[in-house]
């Protein structure tokens, strides 16, 4: 293997339960990342967005670093203030 994405990939070829766990923290960092890109896009900090979104700012720190998976609804709290949209897509 070469790469970490070389990596992923045999291991999502030979491990099923691996591929999708592999496949939901990929969505997760998706979604975080796009988060954490259109907030600093818009000069706001962590606790500029927690406030806009009536959340205290530790809430914030916890789902942009990876502490706690955010729930839907916590997803589409924070991101309506920035203007994004959560979709989903048959895959």
């Amino acid at each position: 293997m070469r790469t970490w994405d070389d990596y992923k990939d045999h291991v999502k070829d030979i491990d099923e339960k691996t591929k999708q766990e592999i496949e939901e923290i990929e969505g997760l960092a998706a979604i975080v990342s796009s988060i954490i890109e259109k907030r600093n896009a818009m000069g706001l900090s962590q606790r500029d967005l927690a406030e806009l979104c009536g959340m205290p700012q530790s809430s914030v720190a916890r789902i942009e670093t990876y502490k706690t998976t955010p729930n839907v609804d916590t997803l589409i709290k924070i991101m309506q203030p920035l203007g994004l949209k959560l979709t989903v897509s048959v895959a």
